[in-house]
């Protein structure tokens, strides 16, 4: 009777622990499998995460990344280290195609890159075959808008005055920009051209090495017009050496932008946003997606990232990840439009 009782205490106490070994490799085995994907999203991040700029260091898109780092530290909104990698090249191309084909289902691997990934796709040259649908769009973080510059000395004063003179004569007028021809900064010309009614074909559009050659051939007198980012001229125009005609934002700017007409104020019903926001891979898990949309919306919520914006002359351009998704598919259709009117359209 004894050695009974003796065997049915053990056999109770064995029981007892081989259920609780069950329950602990039950709770384990989902923190082991979250960050690849699995259904606990409570122990996502577990390591380090890189962000990714496909442009060359001190570049808008390095800033805006090196800022996102910065101010997720200093809130400590993310506790794991997140590092800024650079991969120049193609217009932003080459670091497009390797995050694209090498981080599918890295839920430690981000990208931000900005409108041209857009363009890029859509041309028949430099044709780059990846797109926004090869990624997970997490968050529009910043906007900046198009302008249609001039020496100090223009004898155009106004949007019309200048797209009046181009459709008198296009041969007289000759347009700069830092990005090859159907990129963002001919873009920025041509859309107010094209509602100008001017055949986007015979504006002379001169290309050059970045927006630093193309400014400089406005102030030598090798062009007569730039076509460039707001934030970009911002200090030509402060110093007096160039006057802004117009810019390419929905409604009128603040600071010391704020006497310069919309596109739309002209009489040109278009607008143009280049924008720069945050992107997952095309398989980034459920778990992830949801941290990252969470963490960047708390983010562009803090005195730190509004310092960012304020110091930088970035203007807040925050969309949730849907609502992000549905922009893009937007300027898509906008940017095509115009490239198969330029006959540059795949």
């Amino acid at each position: 009777m004894k050695q009974t009782k003796k065997w049915t205490k053990w056999t109770g106490v064995l029981l007892t622990s081989a259920l609780a070994l069950s329950l602990a490799a039950c709770g384990g085995g989902g923190g082991q499998t979250a960050a690849g994907g699995g259904d606990k999203a409570s122990t996502y991040p577990e390591k380090p995460i890189v962000v990714t700029a496909p442009s060359g260091a001190g570049g808008g898109l390095d800033k805006t990344a090196r800022s996102l780092a910065k101010v997720m530290a200093e809130t400590k909104l993310v506790d794991k280290t997140i590092t800024v990698e650079n991969k120049p090249g193609g217009g932003q191309a080459v670091g497009l195609a390797d995050f694209v084909s090498q981080d599918k289902k890295n839920n430690y691997k981000l990208l931000l890159p900005s409108t041209p990934i857009i363009i890029n796709n859509l041309k028949k040259e430099g044709n780059s075959p990846h797109s926004y649908n090869d990624m997970t769009p997490l968050a529009q973080l910043t906007k900046d808008y198009g302008a249609i510059v001039v020496a100090a000395d223009s004898p155009y004063k106004d949007l019309k005055s200048l797209m009046d003179a181009i459709k008198a004569d296009p041969t007289k007028v000759t347009v700069a920009g830092g990005s090859a021809p159907g990129s963002l900064d001919h873009l920025t010309f041509l859309m107010p051209a094209v509602k100008a009614g001017i055949d986007p074909k015979t504006i002379k559009y001169i290309s050059y090495d970045g927006g630093g050659e193309a400014i400089a051939a406005l102030l030598g007198g090798n062009a007569d017009v730039l076509a460039t980012d707001v934030s970009g001229s911002g200090e030509y125009m402060k110093s007096g050496k160039v006057r802004i005609l117009g810019v390419s934002s929905p409604e009128r700017l603040k600071g010391m932008f704020k006497d310069i007409p919309t596109y739309r104020e002209s009489g040109y019903d278009t607008e143009l946003i280049n924008w720069r926001g945050v992107f997952g891979p095309k398989e980034m898990s459920p778990e992830a997606v949801k941290f990252w949309e969470e963490k960047l919306k708390a983010m562009t919520e803090t005195p730190e990232w509004k310092k960012e914006l304020e110091t930088n002359g970035w203007d807040d351009g925050y969309k949730n990840g849907a609502d992000f998704k549905s922009y893009l598919a937007e300027q898509e259709k906008m940017f095509k439009e115009i490239l198969t009117l330029l006959n540059m359209a795949k």
